[in-house]
């Protein structure tokens, strides 16, 4: 599975965090991981309006097979990549949502709040929300 990282303006700075994370996760299973932007502040500046419009692109295109996304709620994020077609983006702030979703909905986007909430040891709520995301066999519904 191949999956992208995308972040917008607001919460770029929080960008080397997150890809840590979603690399620690994704290397174990094999999974290459593509930061898209933005990577820093200083990257190209990116809303999260361009995030849907990214999305939809690479996953369309078969570029990738999953997104990673946010913004300062999620909720934006979330909005913009899912009014487009072949995007399917669940909203995630702990690792249950993240688990539920693939088994439930068997989306290929995440958007996750990376403000809101983010306090001590958003670190690890970020890992273990990908470790869910991306563990077992998606869509198999609940109870597994």
């Amino acid at each position: 599975m191949k999956i992208a990282l995308m972040m917008e303006n607001s919460q770029a700075n929080k960008n080397a965090i997150i890809l840590n994370e979603l690399n620690a996760v994704a290397e174990e299973k094999g999974f290459p991981v593509y930061n898209v932007g933005m990577s820093d502040e200083n990257d190209h500046h990116l809303t999260y309006i361009h995030l849907g419009i990214m999305a939809s692109i690479l996953l369309n295109s078969k570029a990738v097979d999953f997104v990673v996304t946010g913004c300062g709620t999620g909720q934006g994020a979330l909005m913009s990549l899912n009014i487009h077609p072949g995007v399917v983006c669940g909203y995630c702030i702990d690792p249950a949502d993240a688990f539920l979703f693939a088994q439930i909905n068997n989306g290929n986007a995440l958007s996750l709040p990376f403000a809101k909430g983010f306090g001590w040891g958003a670190e690890l709520n970020v890992r273990f929300i990908f470790e869910k995301a991306f563990t077992g066999r998606n869509g198999e519904g609940y109870p597994p």
